[in-house]
């Protein structure tokens, strides 16, 4: 038995490096990559994910990103989910697995299977509250579209030190969609403000979002104002009265 779980970490190793180079490969040549890794290990995670966003429909990503997650709970073995939850992303080998549920929550979010997606989110966040992959950004979001404020409200306060755009701007959107125009939610847009104020000028329409969007952006500046904004236009513009309160308190960035 040992020896034929050295053999299959061997395997996974030599499978992980061609996916590896299959990330850097031109694009003609990495679904062939891809699926050389499967060959060498069909508990390689991140080839399946690499086919899934080669996939030409998200139906096709979905079944692809669940036999990621699938290889990567056979990689991992069932300890690990034990042993060190509340750590996971310290541990290199979990990271495929963590990558190809965080996938598995998009693509299940942009099908509609909404509470399946919070779920994946959820658990990935219990793995790894310290969330090195940014879940909470999206998640917040989510929670806020399905009006589920108790959670909402438990992710504000385990992440109350977070100033990006995503957390204090949903912190405000949040606070109008439950009291309106109250002190408190103008409380929470005056700080939103002070993290980042180039957001609302992209909202209410004062300034045009770039064609391409910043590769990377800056906390507090234009770049991440504007992926905040590209992302967010939706749960603000749905919000009935959201965009002309943000108007209303609309002030140029100095």
């Amino acid at each position: 038995m040992a020896k034929k779980r050295i053999e299959a970490d061997q395997a996974l190793f030599e499978a992980q490096d061609l996916v590896f180079e299959a990330f850097d490969a031109p694009f003609d040549q990495r679904a062939a990559l891809a699926r050389e890794a499967l060959e060498i290990s069909p508990n390689c995670a991140d080839a399946y994910l690499l086919l899934a966003e080669e996939a030409t429909s998200p139906f096709e990503a979905l079944e692809l990103l669940e036999q990621a997650v699938a290889a990567g709970e056979r990689a991992l073995g069932p300890l690990p989910f034990e042993q060190d939850a509340g750590y996971f992303w310290a541990i290199f080998e979990t990271r495929p697995y963590m990558r190809a549920r965080a996938a598995l929550a998009e693509t299940l979010w942009g099908l509609g299977r909404r509470a399946e997606a919070v779920e994946h989110h959820r658990q990935l966040l219990r793995l790894n509250p310290n969330d090195n992959q940014g879940i909470r950004d999206l998640q917040v979001e989510w929670l806020l579209c399905l009006e589920q404020y108790d959670e909402l409200d438990q992710l504000f306060r385990a992440y109350e030190n977070d100033d990006a755009a995503t957390i204090v701007y949903t912190k405000a959107l949040a606070a109008f969609r439950r009291e309106g125009d109250s002190a408190n939610a103008r409380r929470r847009l005056s700080e939103a403000r002070a993290a980042n104020p180039h957001v609302p000028a992209y909202l209410i329409g004062k300034k045009r979002l770039p064609r391409r969007l910043p590769d990377y952006v800056e906390v507090g500046e234009a770049t991440e104002a504007a992926d905040y904004a590209d992302a967010a236009a939706e749960l603000w513009a749905e919000t009935p009265g959201a965009i002309e309160w943000l108007a209303d308190n609309f002030a140029e960035p100095t």
